[in-house]
């Protein structure tokens, strides 16, 4: 027993979770030795006053800009090199399994993650547990809940990406009290929570997204970096596309709604990525496309950019090693197929090397969205969402005429023909047309694997693509019905005897 108490309390310092508090708001009027830290029922005061909780907000923000690992640079990881469109790019045990399939819960990318966003969601539940007992008089009801609703959002964003990886999971939004010899009965078993299940998870997703919803700030064409009902709306769109809960006419719902806000395609792709003349800055940040993004500007700078590519800002910045992420051949015929040069080349760049894990080192092909320090990364990008629109009407089978108009408007954005007349009126042929329009659209933004899992068509495009691929490592294990979850790391199962390993790991 000592040993799983350790355990958890090494867990706890990181995550911060667990344990069901009932607050109500009740101020104190001021403190003494006695009272710091206690209103006067004995609940834990945490923020003084309306300062320290805009700090602590910051600080959630600021997660999404200082932690780039699981908010970004492992999503590519899953949603591109995992899929069809990438290789892993560097041949690190640890990385290579996402391409050739032989991901394990020992890998370090997979416990690096799920402890992460643990981490992350233990973060927003002490903001939303502990502003209710705040001790400053100057903050109204509207303020806390205003507070409470980005704190809800940043928690949904967590928790979505990470039920996607791993299917069950803990779902936390209470904070566990220190044990005590009075207490350890009833608080050591809530230091090693069980999985729910991922209906229960997306379940407490759509309510903090609905709460978000109604208490978050409108949104700011000026700065998209705020967790707003756009954010809350492009969020329930997704959740409603996904199996558990999936309600397609929800979808099409919360997607006009943020066409209602004000969100549409800019007319040049490129100005989604493009820097300035001088490659000092971006070209555009805030573009009427995005809906959520970390912005870096000089002095905060993207350091991601290293892991994937140059850096064109400071060209020779960290380029003496193998990149993750490389794009696959089969993807670059893909564009080629398609005729789509525009999307290819502000996806894709060549550069010379001094290693050719992939191809030959004098025209090596990287992955060109994120391309310096002061780009922007786009979590939530309206494409997505109105191609999820499309995806939507074409399962539905009540519109395919309005889903291929919309998958027309993205093609017409970068000079392709609209869809054939035969592909518009056949429905299995415009889902193939759509999922192939996701894929040249929404290429390293992390979104493939995901699209293939939400359809059913990981065993398909998966099981297939390493014969057609000849610069594909090969593939260990054939992807089944138990790939579409990645294993629940074996260090946090041997820390929590009550998680359960995913089937097939």
């Amino acid at each position: 027993m000592k040993k799983y108490i350790s355990n958890a309390l090494s867990l706890l310092t990181g995550s911060l979770f667990l344990f069901s508090c009932s607050l109500n708001r009740d101020p104190l009027s001021d403190y003494s030795d006695v009272s710091q830290g206690k209103t006067e029922t004995g609940t834990q005061v945490v923020f003084k006053n309306r300062a320290e909780v805009e700090t602590y907000l910051a600080g959630i923000y600021q997660q999404m800009k200082d932690r780039q690992e699981h908010w970004y640079l492992d999503l590519l990881l899953i949603g591109d090199s995992h899929a069809d469109n990438s290789y892993a790019g560097t041949t690190g045990a640890e990385v290579l399994p996402f391409e050739n399939n032989s991901i394990e819960g020992s890998n370090s990318v997979v416990d690096r993650d799920w402890g992460r966003y643990l981490e992350d969601v233990g973060r927003a539940n002490r903001l939303i547990i502990y502003v209710d007992s705040v001790a400053d008089k100057s903050l109204s009801d509207t303020d806390i809940r205003t507070y409470k609703a980005q704190a809800k959002l940043f928690r949904a964003l967590a928790m979505f990406d990470m039920v996607r990886i791993f299917g069950s999971i803990p779902v936390i939004t209470t904070i566990a009290p220190d044990i005590t010899g009075d207490n350890v009965n009833e608080v050591y078993p809530q230091y090693f929570p069980k999985q729910a299940t991922e209906e229960e998870a997306y379940k407490q997703i759509e309510k903090d997204l609905l709460d978000g919803l109604a208490d978050a700030p409108a949104n700011n064409n000026g700065n998209k970096t705020l967790f707003t009902k756009s954010v809350a709306r492009a969020m329930l769109a997704k959740i409603y596309a996904e199996k558990p809960i999936r309600d397609y006419g929800k979808v099409v719902q919360f997607v006009d709604a943020l066409t209602a806000d004000g969100f549409d395609l800019n007319a040049n792709y490129s100005d989604l990525y493009a820097m300035n003349a001088s490659n000092t800055d971006l070209a555009q940040r805030n573009t009427k496309e995005s809906i959520l993004e970390a912005q870096f500007t000089a002095g905060g700078g993207n350091w991601a950019t290293w892991m994937f590519g140059r850096d064109l800002s400071n060209y020779d910045n960290n380029f003496t090693w193998a990149k993750w992420v490389t794009p696959s051949r089969d993807l670059i015929q893909t564009y080629t197929n398609e005729g789509d040069q525009i999307r290819l080349g502000q996806s894709i760049v060549y550069y010379s090397t001094t290693w050719s894990n992939y191809y030959p080192s004098n025209n090596y092909p990287f992955m060109f969205k994120l391309r310096s320090a002061f780009n922007s990364i786009v979590k939530l990008r309206y494409a997505d969402l109105l191609l999820l629109k499309a995806e939507a009407l074409i399962q539905q089978g009540s519109d395919l005429s309005g889903a291929a108009d919309i998958i027309d408007k993205i093609r017409t954005r970068v000079k392709l023909p609209k869809l054939s007349s035969a592909v518009r009126s056949n429905k299995d042929a415009l889902l193939d047309a759509y999922l192939k329009e996701r894929r040249l659209e929404l290429a390293f933004e992390g979104q493939r694997w995901f699209d293939l899992v939400r359809l059913d068509k990981v065993e398909s495009v998966m099981n297939a693509v390493y014969a057609k691929d000849a610069g594909r490592k090969a593939q260990v294990y054939p992807f089944t019905k138990n790939s579409y979850r990645l294993p629940i790391p074996q260090p946090k199962i041997d820390q929590n005897p009550n998680l359960v390993q995913n089937p097939g790991y």
